[in-house]
């Protein structure tokens, strides 16, 4: 099974980075994409779970890709995704069943 989303992947416009890299994030939610956090599928195309993903501003996402150079700290990342899960859930895209409001 793998969890894709094509209303998710577009939530992701328009919205702050969670990630903010320091000295590397431009802080531009023009440039806000669901970036996917890598988590042992590796190779072009292949792209994990969209529940295991970040909203990431263009250079944040180059580096956490390895397309920029910079230090992705690792420790600040489950912050970034519990970020990204509460705006999903504010906006009705993930829902928990049996879950308390």
């Amino acid at each position: 099974m793998k969890i894709a989303s094509k209303k998710v992947r577009d939530s992701a416009r328009g919205k702050d980075c969670t990630v903010r890299m320091p000295g590397i994030c431009n802080f531009d939610p023009a440039t806000t994409v669901l970036a996917h956090i890598p988590c042992g599928q590796k190779g072009v195309g292949m792209k994990g779970f969209d529940t295991v993903a970040v909203y990431a501003c263009s250079r944040c996402h180059d580096v956490i890709d390895g397309r920029a150079k910079g230090e992705v700290d690792w420790q600040d990342i489950p912050r970034a995704i519990a970020e990204t899960h509460e705006s999903l859930v504010g906006d009705g895209l993930l829902v928990v069943k049996g879950a308390a409001a």
